[in-house]
């Protein structure tokens, strides 16, 4: 089944939605930190939204005591 348009957001929303900028973004997504996918049209990235949700849960994490 496709994917719905409104599930992806372009690299300055996804960047806002996570609170760091734009090229922070881009090099966490090129490092494969979080999911990326290309728009076949114009090559723009596109971060889907439940991808970001699960990426805030994941490193909002509390950090382990030793």
């Amino acid at each position: 089944m496709a994917q719905s348009l409104t599930e992806y957001i372009l690299t300055a929303e996804a960047a806002k939605v996570l609170g760091v900028s734009q090229n922070t973004l881009r090099a966490w997504a090129e490092a494969g930190k979080i999911p990326m996918h290309r728009n076949p049209a114009n090559g723009y990235r596109l971060f889907r939204r439940s991808d970001l949700d699960k990426f805030l849960k994941q490193v909002a994490r509390p950090a382990k005591r030793k």
